[in-house]
C-alpha cells in the first residue's frame, strides 16, 4: 500500500471519529460512522491474499447492515418526535434498532459473528485498530 494512501486512511479514521463524537444530529453521527467504515476498508484489504479480501467483504456487509439499522432507527425517531436531535429517543422501537445497529458495528456479544474472522484476515496493526 502506498504510504500516502495509508496516511490518508488514518486521517480519515480520525476525522470520522471526531465527527461522530462531536455530533448532536443523527445525520452527522451517521456520516462520521460511514467515514470510519470507508477508511478502514483499505487498511483491512492491504494484504493481497484471499483471507484479507474475505475479511474486507464480511466487514463491509456487516457494517452496511448495521448502518441501515441506525439510519432506520433515526428515521423512526425523527418521525415520532419531529426532530433529528440525538438527545430524545421517543419510541422503544427506535431504541431497540439503535442498540442493535451499534452492537453490530462494535461487534458486541450477540452480534460478534463477523469480528473474529475480520481480525484473523487483517494485519496486526489493523486488528489492533479495529479492537479499540
Amino acid at each position: 500500500m502506498n504510504p500516502l494512501t495509508k496516511l490518508a486512511s488514518y486521517f480519515s479514521l480520525l476525522l470520522g471519529t471526531t465527527i461522530t463524537i462531536t455530533s448532536n444530529h443523527w445525520a452527522m453521527a451517521w456520516t462520521g460512522l460511514e467515514i470510519n467504515t470507508l477508511a478502514i476498508i483499505p487498511l483491512i484489504s492491504k494484504l493481497h491474499h484471499p483471507r484479507a479480501i474475505e475479511a474486507t467483504v464480511k466487514y463491509f456487509l456487516t457494517q452496511a447492515a448495521a448502518s441501515t439499522l441506525i439510519l432506520f432507527s433515526s428515521t423512526i425517531n425523527a418521525w415520532m418526535c419531529g426532530q433529528w436531535g440525538l438527545t430524545q429517543m421517543s419510541t422503544p422501537t427506535a431504541c431497540i434498532l439503535l442498540t442493535t445497529g451499534i452492537a453490530m458495528k462494535l461487534g458486541l456479544v450477540p452480534f460478534h459473528f463477523w469480528f473474529p474472522e475480520v481480525l484473523q484476515g487483517s494485519s496486526l496493526t489493523t486488528a489492533l485498530l479495529l479492537s479499540t
